[in-house]
């Protein structure tokens, strides 16, 4: 049998290019923005685009399984870090913030996967919703997070939340839906030891760009076509 070919690099880099020109122009121009477009935004020919993805959906699902790989590599890194003694709960507020910041700058994608029908990746799901759970367990040890919490309430803010608002008015959302999970009133992060405070949460602490809402994911963390357990793209 003959070996299997490998991938070149230049089709690597490629495929590299146009997935990041996509997630641009779509986020810029909206989910209809064409395949020409896309291909002269990466630097590539338009057949080139068209052998990598032979159709729009199939380069919608390549954005979004980036997306969830990022979340992955995010939620297991905070899991890895609850595991080393970190608490857990500042990790999964940390972890809201940036995907409700994805949310709101991939508006554009969600709509183009809703179209196109993108599917989510099933696997990368379940890593997001397994190190999630172990986060949420880790908070609730240690009495931080309300008894009944768990993964599906932080699919469901990121989800749910108001992606198309001000970016204070995500925050305030956000910081009442996350006092709403906490074990006691008002144990946000700025009540938690050794937690980073949320600028709406003290006074005079002026806000800072999360990373994850920078454009060129995460995150965040994050949406698609229907509500899934992780929050992602759904």
């Amino acid at each position: 049998m003959p070996p299997p070919r490998q991938v070149r690099a230049d089709a690597v880099r490629n495929r590299e290019k146009i997935i990041a020109a996509a997630r641009e122009q779509i986020t810029r121009l909206g989910p209809d923005t064409a395949m020409d477009t896309i291909a002269a935004a990466a630097g590539v020919a338009v057949g080139t685009l068209y052998r990598h993805f032979p159709t729009k959906a199939d380069l919608v699902d390549a954005i979004v399984e980036e997306h969830l790989e990022i979340m992955v590599t995010e939620v297991e890194a905070a899991a890895a870090r609850a595991r080393a003694g970190a608490e857990a709960w500042p990790q999964l507020q940390e972890l809201a913030r940036r995907f409700v910041a994805d949310a709101a700058r991939d508006q554009a994608i969600k709509a183009a996967a809703q179209a196109l029908g993108s599917q989510a990746s099933g696997p990368l799901e379940a890593r997001v919703y397994a190190a999630g759970e172990e986060l949420v367990a880790a908070a609730k040890a240690a009495g931080h997070l309300r008894p009944d919490a768990s993964a599906a309430d932080f699919a469901l803010l990121i989800a749910t939340a108001p992606a198309d608002q001000p970016a204070a008015a995500r925050q305030r959302w956000l910081d009442l839906f996350l006092s709403g999970l906490a074990a006691a009133p008002g144990l946000t992060a700025a009540r938690v030891p050794g937690a980073v405070p949320s600028p709406a949460a003290t006074p005079g602490l002026a806000a800072a760009p999360s990373p994850a809402a920078t454009p060129g994911l995460a995150a965040e963390p994050s949406p698609r076509t229907t509500p899934s357990r992780d929050g992602g793209f759904t």
